[in-house]
């Protein structure tokens, strides 16, 4: 900028702060009357100013009101939690029932005393509970009776549950229950009471009679032959899965008695082991003989063993699939047999047995002849198990059996074998009255017309077994005819101090519309005093 352009500024510089100092110096009427304005204002302001003090006060009280409200409010509402709560202490004190809202089993037990609660629900499950559970497979169908698995619910402990419900903790818990039942329904389901071993027994046997059962592997003995047949896969029971399914049934009261669907599981058969079997009926030949001082009986044994090596037997089975193995074998004789020592190794009748047949059904006779001459003369050791389809063996028309009537799946049709149910049937009782022990026996789907109800016996070779132990001391004989009409079982050994008389008792617990259920009990007696009483078994049959 050049000195000339400063110069001027200057000047002008000069001549607005002269300005300015006149104005100040010498005001006008017009900045008069704009201070008048603005004094004015200020007081207007004023004024205005104290009114919100007095607006700001009112606030505050009104606050303070509303807050005396709310706690007095609050207070009224502890009052009241107090008084509830004292009300609901007292009656949890003075009330001796279940309290109010307490459901068992979806039953309604408030305001009732435990014993009453009991009364009634034993009425109500007693009502809702079905006589027996149905049970299906397929086509086949069967039923369980729920007396014989002794079902039952523990009520006791459930009322007892019910009525600790506001008694088992503090006041304050206690109150917190009976709220709880008083605005929600609490219901218990009580405990649900089955016999499990019977009914796993229950279903063991139903897992035999399944029309595609598994069938193991077996053997018997004939002649100088051992026969071999190989096991079948198929269809077992999966006892676990099914007693879950049968217990969900029974506590479901709106089951209706629908059948249940039995949980089956698929079972391959055991190999078959040619040296587990070689070991079974390998055995040195005994002499018979017998002692006097102290009257001992040993009978003699024949001994027996392969006519061929392992090896050989082995290859037999491992060469091709067949429906039976024939392994040669050779009998090794005594020296002394049993016969020749006549009755002393058997001086004494232990019991006998006999149920008639009809002699005009001629297939049916040749049969239980077979099986019974199979029988006749076997002798059992002491603590030695008697196998009826060991000793037996398969019922197939080149061991001499004929086609009769049999059950199968609930029908009566002809099959290879019929009637030798009643040869077993025979000996289950006579080994009854001899008060032999019994290892496995099962009913027939119906009662035959040879034995009541819970005394028979059936078998199905590969599938199901009669068996029997010699728990006594001495060896037992067996001696069986099957002639005019009448089958009969003798068995012979040595009396003991300790034997008893035997009774058997048997007889129908009730029927439904498609089962007859029984029970059999063995009674035993010293000097015409019962000393013991065994159940002996549960069964169910269909109906006719």
């Amino acid at each position: 900028m050049s000195v000339k352009e400063k110069e001027k500024d200057l000047e002008k510089q000069e001549i607005i702060s002269e300005d300015i100092d006149t104005n100040l110096a010498e005001p006008t009427e017009q900045s008069e009357t704009k201070n008048t304005n603005i004094d004015k204002s200020v007081e207007k302001s004023v004024e205005k100013f104290v009114p919100v003090k007095e607006i700001s006060e009112n606030n505050n009280q009104n606050e303070k009101s509303v807050f005396s409200i709310f706690k007095i409010l609050l207070i009224i509402l502890f009052v009241i939690i107090i008084v509830l709560f004292l009300i609901l202490t007292c009656y949890n004190m003075l009330n001796s029932n279940i309290i109010s809202g307490v459901h068992i089993k979806g039953y309604n037990v408030s305001h009732l005393s435990k014993s009453d609660a009991k009364y009634q629900l034993e009425k109500y499950v007693e009502q809702n509970l079905p006589e027996e559970i149905t049970l299906k497979y397929g086509d086949f169908e069967t039923s369980i009776s729920l007396s014989q698995i002794d079902t039952s619910f523990d009520i006791k402990s459930a009322t007892d549950s019910a009525y600790h419900i506001g008694r088992q903790g503090n006041i304050f818990q206690n109150n917190l229950y009976i709220l709880s039942a008083m605005f929600g329904k609490v219901n218990i389901e009580p405990r649900l009471i089955i016999n499990k071993e019977q009914l796993s027994k229950n279903l063991e046997d139903i897992s035999t009679q399944l029309p595609d059962a598994v069938i193991q592997s077996s053997y018997y003995i004939e002649d100088s032959n051992l026969i071999i047949t190989p096991g079948k896969e198929g269809k077992v029971v999966d006892i676990n899965a099914t007693t879950e399914l049968i217990k969900t049934a029974i506590s479901d009261f709106s089951h209706d008695n629908v059948p249940i669907e039995i949980a089956v599981t698929t079972q391959q058969p055991d190999p078959i082991d040619i040296d587990k079997i070689y070991n079974e009926i390998k055995k040195d030949p005994v002499d018979a003989y017998y002692t006097k001082e102290p009257f001992s009986v040993f009978p003699s044994e024949n001994g027996i063993d392969f006519n061929i090596s392992l090896e050989e037997a082995k290859a037999i089975i491992e060469s091709e699939k067949k429906e039976e193995y024939t392994i040669p074998l050779k009998i090794l004789y005594p020296n002394v047999s049993t016969n020749m020592i006549g009755t002393e190794a058997f001086p004494d009748l232990l019991s006998t047995y006999s149920t008639n047949y009809a002699v005009s059904n001629r297939n049916r006779t040749t049969n239980l002849i077979l099986a019974a001459n199979k029988i006749n003369g076997t002798v059992i050791m002491s603590g030695e198990t008697f196998s009826y389809n060991k000793v037996v063996g398969a019922r197939t028309i080149s061991a001499g059996y004929r086609e009769a009537p049999i059950y199968v799946e609930g029908k009566v049709v002809d099959g290879i074998g019929g009637g030798i149910c009643q040869v077993t049937t025979t000996l289950y009782n006579a080994v009854l009255y001899a008060n032999l022990e019994i290892v496995q026996r099962t009913n027939h789907q119906f009662v035959p017309s040879y034995a009541p109800a819970s005394r028979d016996a059936t078998v199905v070779y590969g599938a199901i077994d009669f068996q029997f132990k010699n728990n006594r001391q001495y060896p037992i004989k067996l001696v069986c005819s099957v002639a005019n009409g009448v089958a009969n079982f003798q068995i012979f050994g040595l009396k003991q101090e300790d034997d008893c008389e035997v009774q058997i008792s048997a007889y129908e617990t009730g029927r439904s519309r498609t089962a007859i259920y029984s029970e059999a009990y063995k009674i035993l007696k010293r000097d015409g005093k019962i000393i013991s009483q065994e159940l002996l078994s549960r069964d169910m049959y269909k109906r006719h």
